[in-house]
C-alpha cells in the first residue's frame, strides 16, 4: 500500500505547538495550497489542508516558521474520528508530516533586522581567485 503526499503551500497561521501528558511535542497547522487550475471566473482556488507534526520536528517547525511562510511538506494522509463533548461523532482527515522544507530565505521569514551584513566592521576583504579552494 502507498500513502504519500507532498505539498507546497503557505501557513494560514502560526503553528499551534502543544505537549502531550508524557511531554511529546505536537504541532498543528493549516496549509493553504493553490489548485493547479482556475475556476470558470479565472480565479485560482485554494485548498486548506490540516496538518500535524510530532516530536522534535514539531518544535523546529514551530520555531522556524510563521503565518504566511512558504513551506514544503512530505508525509502521509491519516483519517481518524472521535466523539466530541456533545456526543457527536467528528471525522478528521489530516496530513501527518514526516519531513519539511523551508522554501524562503530566512530574511523573508522574519522582521527586518537593523543590519543584514555578515561582518560588523567596514574593512574590505581582499580575496583573489587563487585563495579559493574550488
Amino acid at each position: 500500500m502507498i500513502n504519500r503526499t507532498t505539498l507546497t503551500g503557505r501557513l494560514t497561521k502560526d503553528v499551534e505547538l502543544k505537549y502531550t501528558q508524557s511531554g511529546t511535542a505536537i504541532g498543528n497547522f493549516n496549509l493553504a495550497v493553490n489548485r493547479a487550475f482556475t475556476s470558470k471566473d479565472g480565479e485560482r482556488e485554494t485548498d486548506f489542508i490540516n496538518c500535524v507534526i510530532w516530536r522534535k520536528a514539531a518544535e523546529n517547525f514551530a520555531n522556524f516558521t510563521h503565518k504566511g511562510a512558504l513551506v514544503g511538506i512530505d508525509g502521509r494522509i491519516q483519517t481518524r474520528n472521535y466523539e466530541d463533548k456533545d456526543g457527536k461523532r467528528v471525522y478528521v482527515t489530516e496530513v501527518v508530516v514526516e519531513n519539511f522544507a523551508l522554501l524562503e530565505p530566512k530574511s523573508n521569514n522574519q522582521a527586518p533586522q537593523a543590519t543584514q551584513q555578515p561582518f560588523n566592521n567596514s574593512d574590505n576583504i581582499d580575496i583573489s581567485d587563487d585563495d579559493l579552494p574550488f
